[in-house]
Parts: C-alpha cells; sequence; structure tokens
C-alpha cells in the first residue's frame, strides 16, 4: 500500500514537472496566448492534470515565472559566486538574465499580463538582491565596483535590460558593457603637477 502510495507520489511529481516545463517552454514562444488545454495536449497529460497541479492560469503563469527565477538564482550561486574576480560575478548575473529574458520574451509577457508585473517578488527577490549584495560588497572589497554602488544600481540595470530586450531598442549585450562600466571605480581625478 505504501508502496504504490509512494509510487503515486512520484508520478504526480514527474507530472508537475513536465507540465511546467512544456508551459514554461509555450509561454516563451507563444506568451499570453497559451491557454491550459496546450498545455495539456503537449505535455500528453489529462487536463484535469494540469488543473490538479494549477488550478488556475495564473498559478501556472506563476510557477514558471518561479521556475525562471530559481534558474537564475541557481546560475548565480554556482557561477557568479564562485567567479576568480569579483567583478566577474556581477557581469555573469547581469548577461546570464540578458540571455534567460531574451530568450524568455513571450513568458515575461505572459508574467506581466497575469501578474501585473514580470519582476520576481516575495523569497525570489529577498534571495537575488542578497545575491547581488554579496556580488556588490565583494567587487567593493577587491576594489573592482565602485564604493557607492548598491543593489538598488543592479535593480536599475536589470529593468533597464529587461526594457531594451522587450522593446527591442538597442543591443542588449552592449547594454550589460556600459551599464558595467558605470559600476566600475571612479578613478581619482589628476592633480596638477606643482612646478
Amino acid at each position: 500500500m505504501s508502496s504504490s502510495r509512494g509510487k503515486s507520489r512520484t508520478d504526480a511529481e514527474r507530472n508537475r514537472a513536465r507540465v511546467l516545463a512544456v508551459a514554461r517552454s509555450l509561454f516563451a514562444e507563444f506568451g499570453d496566448q497559451v491557454q491550459m488545454a496546450e498545455v495539456a495536449r503537449v505535455a500528453e497529460v489529462g487536463i484535469g492534470t494540469v488543473y490538479r497541479h494549477f488550478p488556475t492560469r495564473k498559478a501556472l503563469v506563476e510557477a514558471a515565472a518561479q521556475h525562471r527565477f530559481a534558474e537564475i538564482l541557481a546560475f548565480a550561486e554556482t557561477r557568479c559566486l564562485a567567479a576568480p574576480d569579483p567583478a566577474d560575478g556581477l557581469a555573469f548575473l547581469l548577461g546570464h538574465i540578458g540571455e534567460v529574458l531574451a530568450r524568455d520574451q513571450g513568458l515575461s509577457g505572459a508574467i506581466e499580463s497575469a501578474m501585473g508585473s514580470a519582476e520576481p517578488s516575495g523569497e525570489s527577490r529577498i534571495a537575488l538582491e542578497g545575491l547581488a549584495a554579496t556580488l556588490i560588497e565583494r567587487g567593493q572589497a577587491a576594489g573592482s565596483v565602485r564604493e557607492d554602488a548598491t543593489v538598488h544600481d543592479v535593480y536599475m540595470i536589470v529593468c533597464g535590460l529587461a526594457a531594451v530586450i522587450r522593446t527591442g531598442s538597442g543591443e542588449w549585450r552592449r547594454f550589460v558593457r556600459i551599464a558595467l562600466d558605470g559600476l566600475r571605480p571612479v578613478p581619482a581625478p589628476a592633480t596638477p603637477s606643482r612646478r
């Protein structure tokens, strides 16, 4: 009895993961047009299975958003915090966020439509801001990030990056390079030599 219950739980978790992966892929490609029945069809599960795990379309979009934020956080923890040069950690983070946003433009639109904003919230936001703060502090200690840089600055850069990608108003990698230049320490003005 308990082994069948365990198998049923494993099957349910597998189905949930499959539905979520399919939904994220469909939202990324087709944006807000994706409906629950289409997710069920592509995931090869019944519509009841989709609704059992995600009772509303908004819940499914929210889960896809949390999945994306969790992936960004995992990348940041493994790649950005491990960077030998602290300045590279911020560059890796912004570059990765740019790649995710460029790849998932449809998902960003679906998130914004369903939730009013594509920005992370709650625990995801707290975790991402904490990680950005650590990267900034390490960079400041190493002298590769300007002393007055804050998490709010990184947040503004990410918002600008999202706008550049969403509107197609420029090359996002160039935007990241320019933003990173702005986070570098400002050189002290040269003192005139006395004669």
